[in-house]
């Protein structure tokens, strides 16, 4: 059994340091790391687990600032022009990019249409205005003190803006248009490719890190000088929002963010396995129900996620039949039962590969999160368009309102289990045994 790198063991911290050489706590392993300076294009890494604990970039601002000008513009381009029209026997009906949400009120699905505007339309165009107003405050001679507020509003929204999701899900509604009536595709459509685009390469330029650690520098902090004596009796705290080591009593709020400082997120196993037991429970009738129905000339009826996928294999399109199973099917399980390995082993002893196979497996999870929401995007564009009474009219079913909770439950879980508890329940079973 290789044994883990012992963690760094409570003794003053030495004065603040250059950005590139602060102390950095891994939110994967708990490893306490000190950065080296690195030229840009080159990513710092945990010695421990392999998680990325810095990327460093030529430009911290201007190019950042750029990009997510132009995301937020074509963003609002995109949410406020017509998306797609279909004609069906000569009526036609328009969409918008959130019309879906309009349609799930009627068929009784409130939940999901907030869901779908939140992350469709609000979080995309939150996230980019707060890191534009980060972004641009840091350019000014004296920054204002709230930026860090802003900046960290930031950081929990990122998992919630679902505008790439969105697009998959309207090609794989287009497919299924394009075989009922004859579509159009509106200005939004183009735009939507666009923006994501721009996001893509919004997010790849703009290193948060680097932000914090400028917002410190110059002197934009959430705690005034008098309340941010570290002491020293104290263990080493990493922020799980901003990343800043301090030396503090659990409990006490980062002095650069303002967040409540936990050696490990507090009741992580308790809350995951909550959400996780939920989620399994709503699986099930997500499976079982109909997510929506399909009526044409008065044949049809109720479709599941699987019936989806058999339809989708029975017409030829194999690609987007291995897209929904692997989203819709594949993913929420993987997640699932992911998420229950590593609680059930946590505790057992492992070796250090097996830890950082586990690792990798929770990155790989709390990634791929949020693509199982294709389905509910498949659904939310078409039944917005197909709604011409008994000439073919699609609505929204039970089902689609369960896999909308089984999705987000189990982002919520992957959120609230703390990876760097396996780290330390296989170090204590070490110690155990070595006694």
């Amino acid at each position: 059994m290789t044994p883990c790198p012992p963690m760094i063991e409570a003794a003053p911290l030495p004065a603040p340091a250059p950005a590139a050489a602060r102390l950095r706590a891994c939110d994967d392993c708990g490893q306490m790391v000190r950065l080296a300076a690195l030229p840009p294009g080159v990513d710092s890494r945990c010695p421990r687990c392999d998680a990325v604990l810095r990327r460093h970039r030529r430009s911290m601002v201007s190019t950042p600032l750029a990009l997510a000008a132009t995301s937020l513009l074509l963003c609002l381009v995109t949410v406020t022009t017509p998306f797609l029209t279909i004609r069906l026997l000569g009526r036609m009906r328009s969409s918008m990019v959130d019309s879906g949400a309009g349609a799930f009120v009627d068929d009784g699905l409130w939940m999901l249409a907030v869901l779908l505007v939140a992350t469709v339309v609000l979080v995309p165009l939150a996230r980019l205005g707060l890191r534009l107003v980060v972004l641009a405050g840091l350019t000014a001679a004296a920054p204002p003190v709230w930026l860090g507020r802003l900046l960290r509003w930031h950081q929990h929204l990122g998992a919630w803006s679902m505008l790439e999701v969105f697009l998959f899900g309207a090609l794989v509604s287009y497919t299924r248009l394009a075989d009922l009536a004859e579509v159009e595709l509106g200005p939004a459509v183009y735009g939507l490719g666009a923006v994501v685009i721009a996001m893509v390469a919004a997010d790849a330029a703009f290193e948060p890190q680097a932000a914090w650690d400028a917002l410190e520098d110059r002197g934009v902090m959430a705690r005034p000088a008098a309340a941010r004596a570290e002491a020293p009796r104290h263990a080493p705290i990493g922020c799980h929002c901003c990343r800043r080591v301090a030396q503090a009593a659990p409990g006490t709020e980062c002095a650069r963010c303002g967040t409540p400082l936990h050696p490990r997120k507090p009741a992580a196993v308790s809350r995951a396995w909550a959400l996780i037991l939920a989620a399994f429970i709503l699986y099930v009738p997500a499976n079982v129900y109909p997510v929506m129905s399909v009526v044409t000339l008065g044949q049809g009826g109720p479709h599941t996620i699987m019936g989806g996928v058999v339809e989708f294999v029975h017409t030829g399109f194999w690609p987007l039949a291995l897209i929904v199973f692997t989203a819709s099917v594949a993913v929420p399980m993987l997640k699932l039962v992911g998420l229950s390995v590593m609680l059930l082993q946590m505790g057992r002893p492992a070796s250090l590969a097996a830890l950082r196979r586990r690792t990798k497996l929770y990155r790989v999870i709390e990634v791929l999160g949020r693509w199982s929401m294709i389905d509910v995007f498949v659904v939310a564009v078409l039944i917005a368009l197909v709604r011409f009474g008994v000439l073919a009219s699609i609505t929204a079913g039970i089902g689609a309102a369960c896999f909308g909770g089984v999705v987000i439950l189990t982002m919520l879980a992957a959120e609230s289990f703390d990876p760097r508890l396996m780290w330390d329940a296989a170090a204590a079973s070490e110690s155990e045994t070595a006694a």
